[in-house]
């Protein structure tokens, strides 16, 4: 009978992420020193016994039983190279279970040991890492410490960049073609964005585009990326960011228009504030003037024209520029006379853009003109106010 055997092993706790973790602690029963380890003794000696009545099977079950008194480990700094990439958000389990998966480490224990037992581990940073196979949890953990094995190939994509600029970007970088970004944007949903994204409550169709999810961002770019690994990356972190601030919810709730209508109108802001400050004050103007009292419900602005321009492969303009033929195209559908919102975003918004559509500052401005040189505008509520504004903009010598 060994009903009443008691081998000293704890019940099952949960360990990060749900996994379970089964520590091993001695048994005490009243009394201390040699007492608890007589018993821990007596109980393995009993083990091994049984064990070896069990034939071929005793070897593997004493190397399960071992297991719980000895952590699995190898020993050192190992040897060779291996290239590593520890996921952003991971946790020491995670880490544990890509660094064993590549034989880095022998067990997941061996590692979460040595990380509880450095207090540095806390500064262990998601990216990619040289380290060598078959090393110690220990020699992982301060391999993984020291920054010379952390492979640096960041890159940051700046606010208010076309998907087309983007894609240039990119391929500078990661020396991956142009087209092979194209072809990769050309199915938004399979780098996923979920489809309630593409629908719009003002009556207009539906353009899916990757336009406005390629979130401005550093990215680590791994060694081995893909156009499409690198795009869903950047996806995933625009579903984050507007995720965390209530974006969707917000702007159906508060703005009522479809969060697509809102991203539309982030990045008309990104493209026209000519200061952080003015923002929300610009998406203002244009919910304004779209879903407002502007006499033809269309944008007027001439960032949609170089939006178009610039996706069909010709050379952008200045408004100074721009003739009545560029400005008022039939052709395009970022036309900016036509009534309501153009088709999709025309840049990729930052944060502080996607604050500024999802909450404006309250106001009737129909008209804006930037004022001094650090960008910052004047907004009318009338044409007069506005050619007042235009003035001191040409008195500061702006326009």
């Amino acid at each position: 009978m060994i009903d009443d055997l008691d081998l000293g092993f704890d019940e099952p706790e949960r360990g990060e992420k749900g996994r379970h973790r089964r520590s091993f602690v001695r048994k005490r029963n009243g009394g201390s020193g040699s007492g608890g380890r007589g018993k821990t003794f007596l109980a393995l000696l009993m083990a091994l016994l049984l064990l070896g009545g069990i034939g071929g099977g005793a070897f593997y079950g004493f190397d399960r039983i071992q297991n719980y008194f000895v952590t699995p480990d190898y020993d050192g700094g190992g040897s060779g190279e291996i290239t590593v990439e520890i996921k952003s958000g991971a946790l020491l389990a995670d880490m544990a279970d890509t660094l064993v998966a590549a034989d880095v480490v022998k067990s997941q224990k061996a590692f979460i040991e040595a990380a509880e037992a450095n207090s540095r581990s806390k500064n262990i940073q998601p990216g990619t890492y040289k380290l060598r196979k078959q090393m110690s949890g220990a020699s992982a953990v301060t391999a993984m410490l020291d920054l010379k094995n952390k492979i640096v190939n960041g890159l940051t994509i700046p606010e208010g960049r076309t998907s087309m600029n983007i894609y240039k970007l990119l391929s500078e970088k990661t020396k991956i073609p142009v087209k092979d970004f194209q072809a990769a944007a050309k199915d938004p949903e399979a780098l996923g964005v979920p489809d309630w994204w593409f629908k719009r409550d003002d009556g207009k169709k539906v353009v899916k585009s990757i336009e406005g999810f390629l979130y401005p961002d550093t990215y680590e770019i791994p060694p081995k990326a893909t156009a499409e690994s690198i795009l869903k990356l950047m996806v995933d972190n625009f579903l984050s960011v507007t995720g965390e601030m209530k974006f969707a919810d917000r702007v159906q709730k508060e703005r009522k228009v479809s969060p697509y209508e809102a991203l539309i109108v982030a990045s008309l802001a990104q493209a026209e504030a000519g200061n952080k400050d003015d923002l929300g004050k610009v998406a203002r103007v244009a919910y304004n003037r779209v879903y407002g009292e502007f006499p033809c419900n269309c944008l007027e602005m001439d960032v949609t024209v170089n939006y178009y321009l610039e996706s069909t492969g010709q050379r952008t303009k200045s408004s100074k520029e721009m003739t009545a033929a560029d400005m008022d195209n039939p052709k395009n559908p970022y036309n900016r006379k036509l009534p309501g919102l153009v088709p999709t975003p025309i840049n990729n918004p930052g944060e502080q853009a996607l604050k500024g559509a999802m909450a404006p500052p309250v106001g009737k401005w129909l008209f804006f003109v930037a004022i001094d040189k650090q960008g910052h505008s004047e907004f009318a509520e009338t044409p007069e106010q506005h050619e007042r504004n235009k003035a001191k903009a040409r008195e500061a010598g702006i326009i």
